[in-house]
């Protein structure tokens, strides 16, 4: 029998206990750390701290937030003289107490608009409505907030311009005009044209062609967020490279803003995130309502590892890669394109238990080292 030295073997014992506490301590904001921001959404909850486990994980594995709903203009501007900053100053205070990369979702969004603002009628209270909600909100976090989401979602499928009330009232020009606004109001501030599909080719022409044209008029755009609520098979792997080589030529920054990926099946074969679709339920929507199998566990996480090496490839053009949510139990998902499904989308089970999806995007990193 080969014997080892008492200090040897104390050495010895002592550095794979430090191996092993190490790459428990590791996140994926640290194995990311050279690379690009890994973000979260947060909600209303998480924002107050109700969860202290939740807290934690936050804290450990993400350096960059964005507010899933608090910040969009039906809470900060519930009526027309009146603002309610409470719970966007607490997110805002949360990023700032953790040393987090702080954004800001949305100004200008035809979506979950106050009820005041859907009466506006005519083009030059719209005018005022814009240059008042856009500088007064602008202006209040003025180097607190890291980027903005100026505009969302102002496209159709086939790259058109969705008929919006902006679009309605305002003609092309409150596209312009809200970036302009923006920067105004705090000059340093990343801004951002952010939207859903637009890694699609004909919705790809599109965003390209009025992110040109928002330049070319005076505006400031400095990155283009493609949210990324993305399915097993698709989009293909060399749609979103294309994207991103594309976006990336037109000197923007590019970040993954709102990543998810659905592992259930979708009604009519529906692409996107339009937060106004909602179909009805069945068991077939529906097919793991108690637990996903190994092997949808590991097509996910072979999805999300094939992506993030994709995104390694091209870390000099992305800015940040951000998950729609903490956990599969907060996600949006669950409830569209119908209501009470149980889909797990994302790295984090409902227990917040680390899934092979986790793993599979984390020994991305840890092999290379």
């Amino acid at each position: 029998m080969k014997f080892i030295k008492p200090c040897l073997f104390a050495f010895t014992v002592l550095l794979s206990i430090s191996c092993t506490s190490q790459k428990e301590k590791s996140s994926l904001k640290d194995v990311y750390k050279n690379d690009f921001y890994i973000g979260t959404a947060l909600d209303l909850n998480q924002i107050n701290e109700k969860n202290k486990k939740e807290d934690s994980l936050i804290r450990k594995e993400f350096n960059a937030i964005t507010a899933e709903n608090i910040m969009k203009s039906m809470f900060t501007h519930p009526q027309k003289d009146k603002y309610d900053f409470t719970l966007s100053d607490k997110f805002v205070a949360y990023g700032e107490k953790n040393k987090m990369f702080i954004h800001g979702h949305t100004l200008i969004w035809h979506s979950q608009l106050a009820p005041w603002m859907q009466k506006i009628a005519d083009s030059t209270e719209m005018k005022a409505f814009m240059k008042d909600h856009i500088t007064t909100i602008v202006s209040k976090y003025k180097g607190r907030i890291n980027s903005w989401d100026v505009v969302n979602e102002a496209l159709n499928e086939d790259g058109t311009l969705r008929k919006s009330i902006f679009l309605k009232t305002l003609g092309e020009k409150y596209l312009v005009d809200a970036f302009k606004l923006a920067e105004k109001a705090d000059s340093k501030v990343d801004l951002y044209y952010n939207d859903y599909n637009i890694e699609e080719p004909a919705k790809r022409a599109g965003a390209i062609a009025l992110i040109k044209k928002i330049k070319a008029e005076g505006g400031k755009v400095d990155g283009v967020g493609i949210q990324g609520h993305w399915r097993l098979e698709s989009p293909s792997l060399e749609e979103i490279e294309k994207s991103i080589l594309e976006y990336s030529a037109l000197g923007l920054k590019v970040a993954f803003t709102e990543l998810d990926i659905t592992v259930l099946p979708n009604p009519w074969d529906l692409k996107g995130a339009d937060v106004n679709q909602n179909f009805e339920g069945s068991a077939k929507m529906n097919p793991y309502p108690q637990a996903l199998p190994d092997s949808i566990q590991n097509k996910l996480a072979e999805r999300y590892a094939s992506i993030f090496k994709l995104f390694l490839k091209h870390k000099d053009k992305i800015s940040r890669v951000t998950f729609w949510g903490v956990h599969d139990g907060q996600s949006w998902l669950n409830d569209w394109p119908i209501k009470g499904r149980t889909n797990y989308p994302l790295p984090f089970d409902r227990d917040l238990r680390h899934k092979k999806a986790y793993d599979s995007i984390k020994k991305l990193k840890e092999t290379k080292k």
